[in-house]
């Protein structure tokens, strides 16, 4: 874990500090995920690496005691939450933080120009964020199987949820640009809280706790990096909005999700976004992930140079 060696997220940086970061993320995320599958919304490398979980399949010792409780409840919850056990609030959790994500990519996806047609660097970028986070939600719901529920369907919101998802990607940037950064930085919250869930909850199961941890760093290191390529989007006005908007943000999209406030400390998680400066994050993570210069300390940046 490396201490004090980057700086807020909410760094000022200037459109030529911006434009040089672009210029980098592009190197970077190509050789991070490797050639984009476009008619499979996949990545070489992500696909890989997740045939290499599949090709090793782990699961629970001792099976869920009642996997009709999830089945149940993982679409909507319907039962109450006091009577589920915290093991089932936090798959559901996970389906339903995960299902929000899927429904925002499909829409975004037929916005976004194909490679084919992505002219701009940020389109581009753009077009490979997507498909990293398409290979997300195959990592979730291989989370899923790792537990027993082989049965899950993913399936959209309520038509008011997916009309404003669906139109969401088509906002001018300086609508889009601030909220979608907010939510980028709300998932790396989450995940991080989630990763720590897992030490509480599985302390029986060591090696599905192990897995679960694997797949959820794939998903994280790639977070940690759109935290900062989504922040590159955004200028000196939009940033300090953006620290605004975490707690409402986080607050409406966490109320969606019941579970959430029974598994995790909301108010703790706002204000581990309001202060997200990758310093808590461990060293393993920051080596495979991607940070903007202008997040870096000046002792961190001339050793990079």
């Amino acid at each position: 874990m490396t201490k004090n060696q980057y700086r807020s997220i909410f760094t000022d940086a200037s459109s030529q500090q911006r434009s040089d970061n672009f210029e980098d993320y592009w190197r970077f995320t190509r050789e991070h995920s490797g050639d984009l599958l476009e008619a499979e919304k996949n990545l070489s490398k992500k696909r890989d690496c997740l045939q290499r979980f599949q090709g090793n399949p782990v699961r629970l010792r001792k099976p869920l005691a009642n996997p009709e409780a999830f089945y149940r409840n993982y679409v909507a919850l319907v039962d109450d939450p006091a009577s589920l056990d915290r093991m089932t609030l936090m798959l559901c959790a996970i389906y339903k933080f995960a299902r929000h994500e899927w429904v925002g990519i499909k829409a975004a996806w037929d916005v976004v120009p194909d490679m084919a047609h992505s002219h701009a660097l940020e389109d581009k970028i753009s077009r490979i964020h997507l498909a990293e986070e398409f290979c997300h939600v195959r990592l979730f719901d291989e989370m899923l199987k790792t537990c027993g529920l082989d049965k899950v369907e993913w399936v959209p919101l309520s038509p008011l949820k997916e009309k404003f998802y669906q139109q969401f990607p088509k906002f001018p940037g300086f609508v889009m640009d601030t909220p979608a950064f907010v939510t980028e930085l709300m998932g790396v919250t989450f995940y991080c809280h989630l990763y720590r869930l897992f030490d509480e909850i599985l302390v029986d199961e060591p090696e599905v706790k192990v897995r679960l941890k694997g797949l959820l760093d794939e998903i994280t290191i790639d977070e940690v990096a759109h935290v900062g390529q989504r922040r590159n989007f955004v200028g000196p006005v939009g940033i300090r909005f953006a620290k605004y908007l975490v707690k409402p943000l986080y607050t409406l999209f966490f109320n969606d999700i019941p579970e959430i406030a029974k598994l995790f400390d909301i108010d703790q998680m706002i204000e581990d976004g309001r202060a997200f400066d990758f310093n808590n994050l461990p060293d393993y993570m920051i080596e495979r992930s991607w940070i903007p210069s202008y997040c870096k300390t000046s002792a961190i940046t001339h050793v990079n140079s």
